[in-house]
């Protein structure tokens, strides 16, 4: 999130695009708002090609949740631990770490998730211990696709259900910063995955709930984030298609994340600056509009802010949001 000093701060943002149906009055009305349809769930991933700012969006998301009262746990399973820095706390190296009234963040091993649905279905430590400690568990675990996947979406379930270690509150949703878009989507078919594979057993069982869990629209949603440039679009497209034939659904909105303003002439210098400005936006305008050609869903649009990854991008991109929401409702 960072521009040459001709680009302004803050611009107008474009708002919300979508498909637009008519209200009783005959006036245009979108026929959802993002924010508003996420704040109804229990469960969100967001996911994306990699370098488009998907934490950043998951960051804000978790923000403007936690201010509509909702108690969220910002779910983290990427190894480097980026949420922290935008939020302003300490890594979380695994605990549950307070951003907020309201607002958590934790960052998950999804091989320790795994090794704790074992710890919780067993109970007497010296089995746990002869089973965790198994080459035969640890190749199995390891090799079976979709099994740790699993287990995350587990942690999340439970935690949803109540079942918190105590002192810690049951949140009332759970958003889950996913890997980069191709991985993406196989973590969102592994619970199906792993249930027609392993039908009985704990394990089983487990799989059955989430994959039932995860076609409810009512409880469970995806968000896309991705930047206006030919590759990103383009995986995000394919993860749509992708979405439709694994899982028969659509995401609940797509995020457009870190657009060049339209230029302004009053700011123009007339040099190369000025020329890269341009043509940004150009490449941005052609983009949007393949995106729209396929998806005519909410999508959310964010600038492109020369603003350091940190609390005050992550308020000023909440703000944007918050706009797009009120201007298209």
């Amino acid at each position: 999130q960072a521009l040459g000093p001709s680009i302004p701060l803050c611009y107008p943002p474009v708002g919300l695009r979508g498909s637009v149906a008519q209200d009783q009055e005959g006036g245009p009305k979108p026929d959802t708002a993002m924010l508003d349809r996420l704040a109804t769930l229990q469960l969100i991933v967001v996911t994306g090609k990699g370098g488009v700012g998907k934490t950043t969006v998951s960051a804000v998301l978790g923000k403007r949740l936690a201010a509509r009262g909702r108690r969220v746990l910002l779910f983290e399973v990427d190894p480097r631990e980026n949420l922290h820095q935008l939020l302003d706390v300490p890594p979380s190296a695994g605990k549950l770490v307070e951003v907020e009234p309201r607002l958590y963040l934790q960052h998950l091993d999804a091989r320790e998730a795994l090794d704790d649905v074992v710890r919780e279905k067993l109970k007497v430590g010296a089995l746990v211990n002869k089973v965790l400690s198994s080459p035969i568990h640890h190749h199995f675990t390891e090799g079976a696709p979709g099994l740790k996947e699993t287990a995350v979406f587990g942690r999340a379930y439970r935690l949803l259900g109540g079942r918190t270690p105590r002192g810690v509150p049951t949140p009332d949703v759970v958003i889950l910063d996913a890997p980069a878009s191709g991985h993406g989507l196989s973590w969102l078919t592994a619970p199906r995955l792993i249930s027609e594979v392993i039908r009985s057993g704990p394990v089983g069982h487990m799989a059955a709930e989430i994959t039932a869990f995860t076609r409810d629209a009512d409880r469970f949603g995806i968000v896309a984030v991705t930047i206006a440039e030919e590759m990103p679009v383009q995986e995000c497209l394919e993860l749509l298609d992708g979405l439709s034939t694994s899982m028969s659904r659509k995401p609940d909105g797509i995020v457009v994340n870190a657009l060049y303003p339209p230029f302004m002439e009053d700011l123009g210098r007339g040099d190369e600056a000025d020329d890269l400005w341009r043509h940004r936006r150009a490449v941005n305008e052609r983009e949007l509009a393949r995106l729209a050609a396929t998806w005519p869903g909410p999508t959310v649009e964010l600038p492109l802010l020369p603003v350091d990854p940190g609390p005050q991008l992550v308020g000023i991109l909440g703000r944007h949001m918050e706009w797009a929401e009120r201007s298209s409702g």
